[in-house]
């Protein structure tokens, strides 16, 4: 049973990660953008929505496992995460501070897979 729960979890995790490296700008939230379940996760999405490009999300109340395992992976505790390129940004407090010091809206443009390619130094 014991290698069973740790068979799981390796799964789990090999499934986050795979979902960060796949995802340059990645929110893990409660709910949906559109439908959040939580007041962090409102903000956090409408700060991303707000900066004008598509970003993927994924529902940890739909996905326990991920909800379990991620804080590990993540050493963050709380949701909602932020991930660009791979990298941790933050929960909520960090996504709002910086798209109010307008520190988000570059990171996210420059993350996002619609890239101008007439734009390229």
């Amino acid at each position: 049973m014991q290698e069973n729960q740790t068979e799981q979890n390796l799964d789990t995790e090999t499934r986050i990660r795979q979902q960060i490296a796949e995802n340059p700008v990645l929110l893990y939230m409660k709910g949906s953008p559109k439908l959040p379940s939580c007041g962090f996760s409102a903000q956090a999405s409408q700060a991303l929505m707000a900066c004008g490009k598509p970003f993927a999300y994924v529902d940890i109340l739909q996905n326990p496992d991920i909800r379990a395992e991620l804080p590990k992976i993540a050493n963050w505790p709380t949701f909602p995460q932020l991930w660009v390129n791979g990298e941790l940004i933050g929960g909520c407090d960090i996504i709002l501070e910086m798209f109010q010091q307008g520190e988000l809206q570059p990171l996210i443009a420059e993350a996002s897979p619609e890239v101008d390619e007439k734009e390229s130094n």
